[in-house]
């Protein structure tokens, strides 16, 4: 690709109020309910990586713990940079480049039945994997399935379940009770999935 492409290229993705579209890099989340989330994202991972490098924990288990580690992480980080806003920005770029517009909302269905497809064969395969796992480890996947189903939620975008998603019970928004809730499973699965010393340990 040339010179005259890659600027071509560049032009198309960039919208006059950000780098993509309307989207540009930045703290998404200013509150003190955005950066509560991320602490415990991030809080989250670091206790998963522990277990993951504890030799008490079996070889299968720990690689669980890292991949939820992982995901956590990048959730953590994508709190604020709002990454599925970026995406949604180039599907709407290219769905009016491309004159598609018109059929955005067969596209969105369209990706929605494969994402919710996704959803329930990881699920079934996941719960296939841990079925004889430790009680804790099965209840972090759990957490993290229902959290991965909240972002997937947000990511289509629906105004009606932004709507419910964004309602308020005494100042507390039901987003937050949902990503909180998910995030204090793993956690609680974590801190009781911890290795105890041994009773020969605790006596000396």
């Amino acid at each position: 690709m040339g010179p005259s492409l890659l600027v071509a290229s560049a032009a198309a993705t960039e919208g006059p109020d950000g780098w993509i579209g309307s989207w540009s890099p930045g703290i998404g989340d200013p509150t003190f309910g955005g950066w509560l989330t991320v602490v415990l994202y991030l809080a989250a991972a670091v206790v998963c990586v522990a277990l993951s490098r504890s030799a008490r924990v079996p070889a299968r288990e720990r690689t669980i713990w890292l991949g939820l580690a992982a995901g956590l992480a990048f959730l953590g980080v994508n709190k604020q940079l709002d990454l599925q806003s970026a995406l949604t920005e180039i599907g709407r770029i290219l769905a009016k480049g491309q004159n598609w517009y018109e059929h955005r909302h067969e596209v969105q269905r369209f990706f929605v039945e494969v994402i919710a497809l996704v959803a329930v064969v990881t699920a079934l395969v996941l719960a296939f994997v841990i079925r004889r796992m430790p009680r804790p480890t099965q209840l972090a996947v759990v957490g993290a399935c229902l959290l991965l189903g909240f972002v997937v939620i947000r990511a289509a975008s629906f105004h009606h379940v932004d709507r419910l998603i964004g309602m308020e019970w005494l100042g507390v928004r039901a987003n937050w009770v949902l990503e909180i809730g998910g995030l204090a499973c793993i956690l609680a699965a974590a801190l009781f999935r911890r290795p105890r010393p041994s009773p020969a340990a605790r006596s000396r």
